[in-house]
């Protein structure tokens, strides 16, 4: 294989307040032609910085590219030393032989324009041809990237589609010269696991028909499984290891790798609780890193509980009174109406759903983005309007009750909702965002009170007392998480609905999050409503799971034997979406 980029002893810096932070530090690897190398790591680990440095996209100030070369072999066998490119000639390069799909295509695309026309902008930009041409050439690759009716999307604006749909619209823009190399930075981080899937095989196939290279950043070691050849772990801006798929896999050397490799929840077993990164290594007094020596499956063994064991914790749970029961719960919102106004259609969110929850119990609900889960938990604290059904928690008909009533009954049922950093207004401290729940509902004698009471939640979920003072901004994604959890917990809830609280966290800091919760079942006496799309996810913190497809049950029951003998095609599809990370699929994978 030929090198198309080597990446030697870099260094990307970034000015702040604090002094300066090496996002990058000496950071060394290569890329051969048509080869996928993954980098993986968690938030904070470099591996966008470095990508972002590969394009020269740093910003500056308050980035800048302290040191080191980046090698690039262009189209015409040339090699070009990026780091010192002309910025002019720069934009040559970018988007033309080298292309980067990022991360939220929401935020990406931009919203006052449509998908066609700005896939068209990039395809002229580069190979000067007209409107009408280009827009052929568009539609031929919304076809190529599976968009459903090209001539639609191509008319249509970017909030007219789905996650999974803007993706494909970014891989098609990514795509659109025929770059040498594609980056794609955590590509398919919140999408569900059968997009996720169908994206990963696409960018594959794509890959092969221009002949590309590669470069996959994500967190999540299983999808590293799936696509690449060769894996670079990053941590804190170092590379801690590399290597082969294979070997990452079969034998971790680092502790971070282990770690990463240990925390992803497995489907074979069930756990008390996840390994975490600071299972494998921890810091001293000095803040010296000190490995704890122990292998992945020594771990998984010694948190692993037996199948008896779980089977007699659903037998005790089913023998109390249910806390919550839904009954032919529907929520169905007007699609169409007539020419006075009669509704004549409906979307029918949640469809005839019926289910029981105990108390103590994790109820699993998974599916699809669109099959109606959220607006199911929504519907049941009163945030979504029923069309028909009950809802009954304890002896009280939610769906019936004053407003007074239900705002009484808030302190009892709450809900931790999927973006922590939306769920929380900046303007606010997150010590006062804790507290405010409590001044609503008159607990605690005064502010006094309430602030002791806000800064014993933090501890509990992990934070320090000094973060009283602090803005949400100021924290990392799983932080501000934590802060939503400590929030939820303010006043003293006996029934949660977690609404995908993990999905968009990285594999470490879910693992972390996910033990706190079961944690604090067990401590706080909590029962939980689970809402999630991945089914690794539900299966781990579920005693019983619901899987949920366009508003209806599709099945119900405990949460392993669904995982071990899925009766309905459409939950077999999940479950085989699910990137494993199995090492005789990767040694098929390369044996093939």
């Amino acid at each position: 294989m030929s090198r198309l980029l080597e990446v030697n002893n870099l260094e990307t810096h970034f000015k702040t307040e604090e002094g300066l932070v090496k996002a990058v530090n000496n950071v060394s690897f290569h890329l051969d032609r048509g080869e996928t190398v993954g980098i993986v790591g968690e938030s904070g680990s470099g591996k966008s910085v470095t990508s972002l440095s590969v394009m020269r996209l740093i910003p500056n100030p308050p980035g800048f590219i302290a040191g080191g070369e980046i090698i690039y072999h262009n189209r015409e066998g040339k090699a070009v030393d990026l780091v010192n490119v002309p910025l002019d000639e720069m934009r040559k390069y970018r988007g033309n032989e080298i292309s980067m799909i990022f991360q939220e295509p929401m935020t990406s695309l931009n919203p006052v324009f449509t998908c066609g026309n700005q896939v068209v902008e990039a395809i002229r930009l580069h190979k000067k041809v007209d409107f009408a041409e280009a827009k052929r050439q568009t539609i031929e690759l919304f076809e190529k990237v599976q968009l459903p009716t090209p001539e639609r999307i191509f008319k249509s604006y970017p909030h007219q589609l789905s996650g999974g749909q803007k993706q494909r619209v970014m891989i098609a823009m990514a795509m659109s010269c025929d770059p040498q190399i594609l980056i794609a930075d955590e590509p398919t981080t919140a999408l569900d696991v059968t997009v996720q899937k169908t994206i990963l095989k696409l960018m594959n196939d794509l890959k092969s028909e221009i002949d590309a290279s590669i470069m996959f950043i994500t967190h999540d070691l299983g999808v590293i499984a799936e696509i690449a050849d060769r894996v670079i772990v990053m941590y804190r801006g170092n590379i801690v290891e590399q290597g082969s798929v294979l070997e990452i896999f079969q034998n971790p050397q680092h502790p971070y790798t282990k770690g990463l490799l240990a925390c992803r929840p497995p489907l074979g077993k069930r756990l008390s609780k996840l390994p975490t990164v600071g299972d494998f290594m921890s810091t001293n007094e000095k803040g010296e890193m000190q490995q704890i020596d122990a292998s992945v499956d020594e771990m998984l063994a010694k948190y692993e509980i037996s199948g008896a064991e779980h089977a007699q914790r659903l037998v005790e749970l089913e023998k109390k009174e249910p806390l919550l029961q839904v009954r032919n719960l529907k929520t169905w919102f007007p699609s169409q109406k007539n020419f006075f106004g009669k509704v004549t259609d409906y979307v029918k969110a949640v469809n005839d759903v019926s289910f029981d929850v105990y108390p103590g119990e994790t109820l699993g609900l998974v599916g699809e983005s669109g099959c109606g889960k959220t607006t199911l938990g929504r519907t049941i604290l009163r945030l979504a309007p029923a069309y028909d059904g009950s809802v009954t928690y304890k002896d009280k008909k939610i769906l019936e009750i004053t407003k007074p009533e239900m705002k009484e009954l808030r302190k009892e049922m709450q809900i931790i909702f999927q973006d922590p950093y939306s769920s929380l207004n900046p303007r606010i401290t997150i010590g006062n965002a804790i507290m405010e729940p409590m001044q609503v509902h008159s607990v605690y004698d005064n502010d006094k009170q309430r602030k002791d009471r806000v800064i014993e939640l933090l501890e509990t979920v992990s934070l320090l007392p000094h973060h009283f003072n602090r803005y949400p901004h100021e924290f990392s994604g799983g932080q501000r998480q934590r802060i939503c959890i400590a929030r939820s917990l303010a006043l003293n809830p006996k029934f949660i609905i977690c609404d995908e609280s993990v999905s968009a966290l990285d594999v470490s800091v879910q693992a972390q999050v996910l033990n706190l919760l079961i944690e604090l079942r067990e401590k706080l006496d909590l029962t939980y409503i689970f809402i999630s799309h991945d089914l690794s996810v539900v299966k781990f913190m579920s005693d019983r799971m619901i899987v949920m497809n366009k508003g209806q049950i599709e099945e119900m029951g405990p949460a392993d034997e669904i995982y071990m003998n899925p009766q309905k095609a459409y939950t077999q599809r999940l479950i085989s979406a699910i990137p494993k990370g199995e090492l005789s699929d990767i040694q098929s994978r390369f044996d093939g």
